[in-house]
């Protein structure tokens, strides 16, 4: 759409519109809160008021953690939202002290704290986010509606038109819209409607399914039990498999198991044993499926194909419209497996907010700044998974480039360095963390220590402990 119509109204200019109402919509919303006079959140969902799964958040049903760089974001944003989480029962997990990982040069070690995350389902995370932006009066929820388009043209965005729940268009002038609306967001299309070009994109498709299951712990591990986690090696000869167990509230693990291309679990239910017998016999290791035994399945199985690396290079156009801006999911969605969605999305709405605070609400080139800011959080993480991703037969159309290799080959010798050096784990977590840029990694005291090695000798078995072994009914 592309009628030109008339600036927005004196009092349509502090209005900011927020297009979706998940994880990186509502700290967007609550980023802008005070800083517009009014903030409206359009979700296309219905969305429910307690902690229970949409029809729009299909990926819910999988296992999410937060990374640290991500909960200081958060914090920030809504001060004791980490405490609220915590009370409804939410883990927090040090790293790599509650982390038992199997990499591809074996197990690393359980050195002390160095960052943490927060282990939650996705509903309980969402709802406690939720009702603690909205608790915010300045804040307005338009759920059950759907965005048309954009209004405006090629030079500044002036509104949003919108479909509500009875079928009727109307549109909602704005001074600034975010589109937060995630992997499905119109953006390119609505930009090409006000006469821009479409924005540079890149995409590494590893093939990856991944299917997750929900049980109950054994009772005596529902309390304290670690992280376990199994890496795929995207340089070996088959397919890459791999799987996560997280400690959740209530005394759950979520599993999630994944393959790429030729090595994928299947979507099969609770009629048979196919999740547990993957997680025995496909996975570099049986430790996952050795637990599964003693566990009591809650869910049925829930499988998904949507895990393309896609990135959205907006902050490269040569013309950017006032007004609009674009985060989380939408301006850039990873592979899952790696877990920095959430992160980025909250690191990404707290830039938001600092940069309208710094240079002031309506300044001309507002936008394209926030465009810019928000590229660093999005290129860490696009960086550390397609880092990975592109390994995989077929993830690209002409393979890994000499960047790639290059880059990988470093990484691959701290990752092993890691195995056995408590400061490069270290190093390394400040980056996997998103607390740190990568630059960290390329000091002289670290590249002495990858050229050395692990200063410990590797792992031979889990690095569990005797108490957790016979908690898991493993001893």
């Amino acid at each position: 759409m592309n009628d030109r119509p008339s600036p927005a109204s004196p009092e349509a200019r502090r209005v900011a519109v927020v297009l979706g109402g998940s994880h990186t919509g509502m700290l967007a919303a609550r980023a802008l809160a005070g800083l517009a006079d009014r903030v409206v959140v359009v979700e296309r969902d219905e969305l429910p008021r307690e902690p229970a799964p949409r029809k729009g958040l299909p990926q819910a049903r999988h296992a999410h953690m937060l990374w640290s760089g991500g909960v200081h974001a958060m914090e920030e944003l809504l001060p004791g939202v980490t405490a609220t989480l915590r009370a409804a029962g939410a883990r927090r997990a040090p790293v790599t002290t509650d982390m038992v990982v199997l990499s591809a040069h074996g197990w690393f070690r359980r050195w002390p704290e160095s960052h943490h995350v927060i282990l939650a389902g996705r509903d309980l995370l969402d709802a406690t986010v939720r009702a603690q932006v909205l608790a915010d009066q300045r804040i307005e929820l338009l759920d059950g509606t759907e965005v048309v388009g954009l209004t405006g043209s090629a030079e500044a965005v002036t509104g949003v038109r919108v479909r509500g729940p009875e079928g009727r268009e109307r549109t909602l002038g704005a001074g600034l819209v975010v589109d937060a609306s995630g992997r499905g967001s119109g953006a390119p299309r609505w930009l090409a409607g006000l006469g821009l070009p479409g924005p540079e994109q890149r995409e590494v498709d590893s093939g990856l399914a991944y299917a997750s299951r929900l049980y109950l712990a054994p009772e005596q591990a529902r309390d304290g039990f670690p992280v376990v986690n199994v890496q795929s090696d995207a340089r070996g000869d088959g397919p890459g498999r791999a799987g996560f167990l997280l400690p959740i509230e209530h005394g759950r693990w979520i599993v999630t198991l994944n393959g790429t291309r030729g090595g994928e679990p299947t979507a099969a239910n609770a009629s048979g044993d196919d999740f547990a017998r993957f997680a025995r016999e496909r996975l570099r290791h049986p430790l996952i499926g050795r637990l599964l035994a003693g566990a009591e399945p809650l869910s049925d199985v829930a499988f998904t194909r949507t895990t393309v690396n896609r990135r959205y290079f907006y902050e490269r156009m040569p013309a950017w419209p006032e007004n609009f801006t674009v985060l989380g999911d939408a301006l850039a969605a990873y592979n899952p497996v790696y877990g920095h969605g959430l992160a980025v999305g909250a690191q990404s709405a707290l830039l938001l907010r600092d940069a309208v605070r710094r240079r002031g609400w309506g300044a001309p080139g507002l936008s394209r700044r926030v465009q810019k800011a928000v590229a660093r959080p999005v290129g860490a993480a696009w960086d550390l998974a397609t880092g990975q991703d592109v390994f995989y037969p077929g993830a690209t159309e002409n393979g890994p480039t000499a960047r790639d290799r290059l880059v990988a080959a470093y990484v691959d010798r701290l990752m092993y360095a890691a195995t056995g050096n408590g400061r490069i784990a270290r190093r390394v977590t400040d980056v996997t963390s998103l607390e740190r840029r990568a630059e960290v990694l390329l000091t002289p005291s670290v590249l002495l220590a990858a050229l050395a090695g692990p200063l410990k000798p590797g792992l031979v078995e889990p690095p569990l402990t005797a108490e957790e072994l016979k908690k898991a009914g493993l001893q």
